[in-house]
């Protein structure tokens, strides 16, 4: 996403979650408790309109992706997102859906890595907002489940056909999809849709630790990396090496690399600025 900005200010505050930045760490927090941080159509778009401010925001080299209470998420709102949509046109439908889609290409396409810490129930649209971010962390009583067959729609949803296959496989992606089962944690890192299982209650310490960790180190590499995962999933082997080529020449004429080189050389830590 471009760092350039337009006439518009940015958000002062958020109404549908609650954002932090500190040291470079962004952490989102879903804010609905008492609905187990069930979304709204409000909250999507903030989610959407957050990722694309933060984007901008150079001081941002990382992300936690986290919810409040009991559970990270349980998708969307039975009363406000499932009621509404029985009463709306093709054209309305079509509206809302591409922008939750929107959200999920805000995950991937922001240029920080983002690391969703999940406790609790992770379900529908709340397990797809952990699908699509770099890392997952979860408590062994975490739970995944891509219910949208359960109510009558697709199982891929929101990129979910995308890129659950990619992260477990097409066998397991299938199952996940068509029978809308709870996984919980320790299979979901057997298959390899965690990036990390912690104590029980220690998940969203562990995202904060890794968050840091990711804050403190080469931000471009980190944002160019990202951005070829996310690119070169569906190249051919030719494109994605020339793509690599392009990327590793523009990195070596940056601040980071000549950066390591003289930390190297001095015997100390390098000193990293995402240049």
């Amino acid at each position: 996403m471009s760092p350039f900005t337009g006439s518009a200010a940015r958000t002062p505050e958020w109404e549908h979650l609650r954002l932090t930045v500190d040291e470079g760490v962004a952490t989102v927090t879903l804010a609905r408790p008492d609905k187990l941080n069930a979304l709204t159509f409000g909250a999507y778009a903030d989610l959407r309109d957050l990722l694309a401010e933060l984007s901008r925001t150079r001081s941002v080299r990382a992300l936690v992706l986290a919810g409040e209470g009991r559970g990270f998420c349980s998708g969307g709102d039975v009363d406000e997102i499932i009621g509404a949509t029985l009463a709306m046109d093709t054209a309305q439908l079509l509206d809302f859906n591409r922008m939750t889609g929107q959200v999920v290409r805000a995950l991937r396409e922001c240029p920080f890595p983002v690391v969703a810490a999940v406790h609790g129930v992770a379900a529908g649209a709340g397990a797809v907002l952990a699908l699509a971010a770099d890392f997952r962390v979860a408590d062994p009583s975490a739970r995944f489940a891509f219910l949208f067959t359960r109510v009558g729609l697709s199982g891929g949803d929101m990129g979910a056909a995308y890129l659950l296959p990619r992260v477990v496989g097409l066998g397991h992606a299938t199952r996940l999809l068509m029978l809308g089962e709870p996984v919980r944690a320790p299979e979901a890192e057997r298959i390899g849709l965690l990036s990390e299982l912690t104590d029980e209650g220690r998940a969203d310490e562990a995202a904060a630790a890794l968050a840091r960790r990711l804050a403190e180190g080469p931000a471009l590499a980190y944002a160019q990396t990202k951005a070829l995962l996310t690119a070169e999933l569906d190249m051919p082997l030719a494109a994605s090496v020339e793509l690599d080529a392009a990327t590793q020449a523009l990195l070596m004429n940056g601040e980071d690399y000549a950066e390591f080189h003289a930390a190297f050389t001095a015997k100390r830590a390098p000193k990293w600025r995402g240049r």
